[in-house]
């Protein structure tokens, strides 16, 4: 049994040598120019290798193969069970290569490897089978037409679908977009972000392994500007999924505007709230939870940052909230007792830490505020919260995108919902309450794609995740997940 240590992850960490071509048709290539760029560890400030910079002429070379292989058939026209065990070897193969995966998450964008091991990753494994086993289990239908007529509507694969992704769950989110858009049929160019490609390029290793075919299924490494903006203006990418800022969801839109029309299916920011009642059954276990706004640096789109708490238990909770809060201090991301590491680069690090000092000016700091140094880096950023936030304040209404919890306060039901509701976003909410009857309430009235009672930011491959207003359209996860990588056709047969 392997035993995970400092020592452990630290010589794995020395053994990798990860890919940094790009792949295109079933191959690792540079990028067309040639030029590359070079990809840090941001919580050792040390280079890891070197990444294809790809730009418009690698985009339409991808494009092209991507198209020739949805037109040729070798994948678009192969039976739903036939796909669905290939992408179940997919499952297999990252099963196998957990440690390396998680290793290379870690290298890229600062998580601590363990979490990544232990949680994200076999998780992960669990939401590519669900996708896989789904395949061949999604039907079409039969309208109820006169007789001597047969209407049927059939659900076809979209094409060529342009995948871009974020760099805080890399590989999460690359599953959670190509898995289902692979699954019904379509050719995949995938754009990681360019802090975190190190896992995309691991997985084209893998699904060429498990057998998907020559041009399926690629990846384009670079820059938003010189790779994911080509994407959303080519006039041969179908469809584009999109997870990021809500700023550069609506350039996407744009984009398509611009080009033909492609679908544009997004996942943009959120300013989650969690309401947290007087007749909470378990404080305790509210605060943990409430905690975990931490996890991941604090880089979660959908992370419980507006803490909403009823004044008449509000100051005891906040100290249970710091208690655990401070289980969250930053380390070395390899050591396995490591719950925080690094923010994914300097200059993200920076704009946190802009935030943070607006917060100062605008509230009562009770925790944490500091950027810190381990090692030869300083991407690093104490858990924090700041007490008597209000609406107007900068920090209650930005996405952040750090560890970093505003605390507001209300009194009445009403006033609560209020303050939920009063934002651009809808991505997530939170409740705690005891209350079945007020449980219900919230639910109906918050206006957000996902409200969790007495839990938070709970994900799961069951049900649909996505958002309303600016974080977006569309859904990830579920049966629902299909729908954005389909066309509906209907075949009228009079006889």
């Amino acid at each position: 049994m392997t035993t995970y240590s400092l020592d452990f992850w630290t010589r794995r960490s020395n053994e990798l040598k990860p890919e940094g071509l790009a792949f295109v048709d079933g191959r690792f290539v540079p990028s067309l120019s040639g030029r590359t760029y070079e990809n840090r560890n941001p919580a050792t400030n040390s280079a890891i290798n070197h990444i294809a910079d790809c730009d418009d002429s690698d985009v339409d070379l991808a494009v092209a193969a991507a198209r020739r292989a949805f037109e040729a058939g070798v994948w678009s026209r192969r039976s739903p069970t036939e796909r669905k065990r290939i992408l179940l070897r997919v499952a297999d193969l990252i099963e196998r290569d957990l440690e390396t995966i998680a290793l290379l998450e870690s290298m890229d964008m600062g998580k601590p490897v363990q979490v990544a091991h232990d949680y994200e990753l076999p998780d992960l494994v669990e939401f590519v089978r669900w996708f896989a086993e789904s395949a061949d289990k999604l039907y079409d239908e039969i309208a109820p037409a006169a007789p001597g007529n047969l209407a049927m509507i059939r659900r076809e694969p979209i094409g060529v679908v342009a995948a871009v992704v974020p760099w805080n769950f890399p590989l999460d989110m690359a599953v959670w977009k190509c898995i289902p858009a692979l699954a019904t049929g379509n050719s995949i160019i995938l754009k990681p972000a360019e802090q975190s490609p190190l896992t995309a390029l691991h997985l084209a290793k893998l699904m060429s392994e498990a057998g998907v075919p020559d041009g399926v299924f690629n990846v384009l490494t670079g820059y938003g500007p010189s790779v994911g903006q080509p994407l959303g203006l080519h006039m041969d990418v179908d469809c584009l999924a999109f997870t990021g800022s809500t700023e550069v969801g609506k350039k996407f839109m744009g984009f398509s505007a611009q080009s033909n029309m492609k679908l544009v299916w997004l996942e943009c920011g959120g300013k989650s709230p969690n309401l947290i009642f007087e007749d909470t059954a378990d404080l305790d276990a509210a605060a943990e939870l409430a905690a975990r706004v931490h996890y991941n640096q604090g880089e979660i789109c959908s992370s419980p940052t507006r803490l909403i708490v009823q004044n008449s238990i509000k100051d005891a909770f906040i100290e249970k909230v710091m208690a655990h809060s401070r289980a969250y201090a930053p380390g070395n991301p390899l050591d396995p007792k490591t719950l925080m590491g690094a923010m994914v680069d300097a200059e993200h690090c920076s704009r946190v830490m802009s935030f943070i000092e607006r917060g100062r000016q605008e509230a009562n700091l009770v925790l944490g505020g500091n950027r810190i140094s381990i090692g030869a880096s300083s991407n690093f950023i104490e858990p924090t919260i700041f007490d008597c936030v209000t609406q107007k304040h900068s920090i209650a209404r930005d996405e952040i995108f750090g560890p970093v919890l505003s605390v507001l306060s209300f009194d009445t039901e009403e006033e609560a919902v209020a303050m939920a509701n009063d934002t651009i976003y809808g991505l997530m909410a939170s409740v705690f309450t005891s209350n079945l009857s007020r449980a219900h309430r919230m639910s109906e009235v918050l206006r957000a794609g996902t409200v969790a009672v007495n839990t938070v930011d709970l994900i799961s491959p069951l049900v649909p995740f996505g958002g309303m207003r600016q974080s977006g359209n569309g859904r990830d996860n579920s049966l629902h997940a299909f729908e954005k990588y389909t066309q509906l056709k209907t075949t009228w047969i009079k006889f």
